[in-house]
Formats: structure tokens, C-alpha cells, sequence
């Protein structure tokens, strides 16, 4: 197993990495390192363990084997409470985005991030914070919306706001979960091209994404780990991981893979 010195920046490091429930092995045998500045995809089918990955990646979910080591700290001797207020974490489904109170205002849903909260606590907040949510609901193009409630907004807005309230504690590290999942073509490219600015921004936290589609890896994201069955087949710089040999073990089924501009695709092999 390698050793991964922990220096100022390195920003995620796993050793060794196992996570079982029962008889079900999540995850087995993961050594990854992120530095600062990298911006990585993870990919994989249903099952692979992306989501356990990024949980961990989110001090979420401890390990059952192996060593972790985020943003200089390790887990089990850290509080995770003073530790994830520094990561940005947008999920999908049952997540944070799930128990936003349907009446909530939007502003007030960004907010509350600052807090490592989800649902209004206060009868009013400071108005710093307050600024600086209406300043990334503008950035992810979801100003004039401020003051509707939350359970009115459409998937694709939806997905806009939780990419705000990642963002809403200034965090060293972003986390997103599937950020285009559910939404229809025109939201996907819009939420794309958000993202694909936000990569490109030299003051962006280190980032990492999941997503089951190499389509939606936005350009700017510079590498890639692909997942099966809880291991690793492929990571490293994204153009060496993004291979039709990569991706049919790691999907299992035979794929071929091509790039335009500055998009990924992929498709099964002719006569499969």
C-alpha cells in the first residue's frame, strides 16, 4: 500500500480505502490523491461505489479499513463537525437537496449552508451572508428567484440552487454528486456550462464530480477515476483514463469513445 505524505496540497488522500456493510463490499482497495487545484471526474455504472466515495470524500461516512486524510486532516481524529463546513457538497436525491422545507426561500436555502444546516433557524440572518447568497444565486443564474420558495422551482433550478449553497461557505473542496441528473438537454448544457466556468476558474476550490456519463463531464476537469464494482480499473490524467478499454471493463460491455472539441462521448462497438 503506498504512503501519502499529507503536505499543504494535497486535498484528499485515501490509503488503502474499504467500506463493507454486512456481507456487501462498497468499496476495496482505493488509493487515490488529490491536489490542490485539480478538478476530477469520477465515473462508474450503478453500483460502482462513486457515491460511498464522494461520502467519504465529504467526511459523511468513515472508512471500515484504510486511512483518510481531508484537506490536512485525518478522519477519526478530527471533528467533522469543524471539518465539513470547509467542503462544498451538493447530492442528489435523499441528500441535502431532499430536506430543503418545500416553503423555504430560495435565499434562505443558500444560507443556511453557512451553518452546516438544512431549514430556516433564525428570524433573520446577518447581511453579509445574506449578500453573499444573492451573489451566487446570480452567478448560477438564479437571482430573480430569491425570494420564491424552494418547492416552486423546477429540477433544473433546483440543481443551480444546491450548486449556490455548495459554494455558500467559500469551501476548500466542492463535491458534486451527479449535478445533472434528472434534467432535461437544455438544462444539462446550461448546468455544463456553469460548471465548465467554475472548473476554469483559478480561484475555484479543488473539485470533484460524479456522474455515470462521460457527456456530462464539463470541460475544464482535468482528471478521472473510473469505478467497478467497488475498485478502481483506471485513474490518473483524464485523457489516459478515457479509453475504450477503460471504459468496457469498467462497464462491461464493448464501448468506443471520441472526443469533440472539448466534449467526451461514448457508444457501444458496432455489432454489439
Amino acid at each position: 500500500m503506498p504512503s501519502h505524505a499529507v503536505h499543504a496540497d494535497v486535498v484528499i488522500s485515501f490509503e488503502g480505502v474499504a467500506v463493507r456493510r454486512g456481507t456487501a463490499t462498497l468499496l476495496h482497495d482505493i488509493d487515490w490523491l488529490v491536489e490542490l487545484d485539480e478538478r476530477w471526474v469520477v465515473l462508474g455504472p450503478n453500483g460502482a461505489g462513486k457515491t460511498t466515495l464522494l461520502q467519504i470524500a465529504g467526511a459523511q461516512l468513515h472508512p471500515t479499513e484504510g486511512s483518510v486524510s481531508l484537506l490536512g486532516e485525518r478522519l477519526g481524529q478530527v471533528d467533522v463537525f469543524d471539518l465539513r463546513p470547509r467542503i462544498g457538497l451538493s447530492t442528489a436525491g435523499t441528500g441535502t437537496a431532499g430536506r430543503i422545507p418545500p416553503r423555504e426561500r430560495v435565499v434562505d436555502a443558500v444560507v443556511t449552508a453557512s451553518y452546516a444546516v438544512v431549514g430556516r433557524f433564525r428570524e433573520k440572518y446577518g447581511h453579509p451572508d445574506e449578500s453573499r447568497a444573492r451573489y451566487l444565486l446570480e452567478q448560477v443564474g438564479c437571482g430573480p428567484m430569491a425570494e420564491r420558495p424552494y418547492g416552486t422551482l423546477s429540477e433544473g433550478e433546483r440543481k443551480r440552487v444546491q450548486l449556490a449553497r455548495a459554494l455558500m461557505s467559500n469551501p476548500e473542496l466542492l463535491l458534486l454528486d451527479e449535478p445533472t441528473a434528472g434534467l432535461d438537454l437544455a438544462g444539462r448544457e446550461d448546468l455544463l456550462r456553469r460548471l465548465t466556468n467554475l472548473a476554469e476558474d483559478p480561484d475555484a476550490p479543488t473539485m470533484v464530480l460524479v456522474t455515470h456519463h462521460v457527456e456530462e463531464i464539463p470541460p475544464g476537469f482535468t482528471h478521472g477515476m473510473l469505478l467497478s464494482e467497488g475498485g478502481i480499473v483506471a485513474q490518473g490524467l483524464i485523457g489516459d483514463v478515457l479509453t475504450a478499454g477503460n471504459l468496457s471493463v469498467a462497464y462491461g460491455l464493448p464501448l468506443l469513445i471520441e472526443r469533440a472539441g472539448r466534449r467526451w462521448f461514448a457508444r457501444s462497438a458496432p455489432g454489439y
